[in-house]
């Protein structure tokens, strides 16, 4: 108690959701520190009925002027995911980042609203096994290097969900009925994904059950009958939906709604934390698949090869950056820069097809495709292509091997 009270912490700015874990957090920040609190709240298009957040933040004696909740979810969008999305982020090759993208727009916000209220200190809700820990305080370090940073499930010894209960009990923090309970998984959701992990899903042999997914209906239960659309990008980003102009926010919303309808973006992956523990998790991510799947349809029509071809060379160590929580480190924003150079010309439309679980990419065409018919052509090229040329580059390429297998015998 000594070496907390040594850092003559004033006020907090915590991430705050309205739950139980961080309504626990709330009030032992203001029992061990015995500071003011304020609530950050970010709407991050997550589907939750923000406004309780405030009535509870009020209940536990927070002022009006100190409760924040902001609706983020254009700049998410537009910042955060679309500029990950022209990499075709993929950790691991599988996971599209719905998570992990989410951690430093909230870090960026909590250490503003640090600076707007003359706070000490941040607080978060991460636990000490998880990922998110590293991304918010590696965020805030980037961007206030000198800020404090307070992690309660570091501290606290409140070691199990029962010990947490009878805490909040003891302290006058309202534990919902459902719970007291055992939680059968935890989710995160915002705009672009919905994950769940823990509890049933702890055993990567069993399948996930059916009430764990709340954002797609189940493949086999999604509609008979294939549906089109079509998906519009203006260097690298997407900006209509059949034909429709939409803000980077209404048109991952509406991608969502289709990919719920068409049981698109599941996932269930064992996956390597930076931590070093292996996790199994499950995502939902029903927009953002659609759109990965448009975008990199774009980009076949108008990347160049060698272009494409070493920003699949850069896209896994971009999506480590991204999960490991390196958003506002340098080598991420070089990368982001070499990945935004290569979208100048990644404008067009791509024809999808959704049909029971599947984004399929159907049609694309754009002003700047590098797609040559007459070079392709089976029938007659008109003279575009010699193809007596080939052998001169086939013997070319060649030559090293031929010496080779001189030189070995062969």
């Amino acid at each position: 108690m000594a070496d907390r009270k040594s850092l003559e912490i004033k006020r907090v700015v915590l991430a705050y959701s309205g739950g139980l874990d961080t309504s626990v957090i709330l009030k032992w920040l203001q029992v061990t520190y015995a500071c003011e609190v304020v609530t950050f709240t970010a709407d991050l298009g997550q589907g939750d009925e923000l406004e309780p957040a405030r009535t509870k933040a009020r209940a536990m004696g927070v002022p009006d002027a100190h409760i924040y909740i902001d609706d983020l979810r254009e700049e998410f969008v537009r910042d955060f995911v679309f500029p990950m999305m022209r990499a075709n982020a993929r950790y691991e090759g599988d996971y599209l980042l719905g998570t992990s993208i989410a951690r430093p727009l909230i870090a960026k916000r909590l250490v503003e609203i640090a600076r707007e209220t003359g706070a000490d200190a941040i607080a978060h809700g991460a636990t000490g096994k998880g990922n998110d820990q590293v991304r918010f305080e590696l965020s805030a370090y980037a961007l206030a290097p000198d800020i404090r940073v307070i992690a309660p499930w570091r501290e606290w010894d409140l070691t199990s969900r029962t010990a947490l209960i009878a805490w909040a009990e003891a302290h006058q923090v309202q534990v919902p009925r459902d719970k007291r309970g055992e939680s059968p998984f935890s989710t995160d959701a915002n705009l672009l994904h919905t994950s769940s992990e823990g509890k049933v899903l702890e055993d990567p042999w069993e399948e996930v059950p059916d009430y764990v997914y709340s954002r797609t209906v189940s493949p086999e239960e999604a509609p008979d009958e294939a549906e089109y659309i079509t998906l519009e990008f203006e260097r690298g980003d997407g900006v209509a939906l059949n034909g429709e102009a939409m803000s980077p926010a209404a048109l991952l919303a509406a991608l969502n709604e289709l990919g719920r309808k068409h049981g698109i973006g599941r996932l269930d992956l064992v996956e390597n934390r930076f931590v070093g523990m292996k996790s199994r998790g499950m995502y939902e991510t029903p927009g953002g698949e659609i759109y990965a799947r448009a975008h990199r349809g774009i980009e076949q029509l108008t990347l160049d090869r060698g272009a494409a071809h070493l920003k699949d060379e850069l896209m896994p160590r971009y999506a480590e950056l991204i999960y490991n929580g390196f958003w506002f480190a340098p080598e991420r924003e070089m990368l982001q820069a070499a990945i935004d150079h290569s979208q100048a010309g990644v404008t067009g439309t791509v024809r999808l097809k959704l049909y029971k679980g599947l984004a399929s990419v159907v049609g694309r065409q754009s002003p700047h495709s590098l797609y040559s018919e007459r070079h392709v052509t089976f029938e007659d090229d008109a003279g575009a292509y010699d193809q007596q040329d080939a052998a001169g580059f086939i013997k070319l390429n060649a030559l090293r091997l031929r010496l080779l297998a001189r030189r070995d015998g062969r």
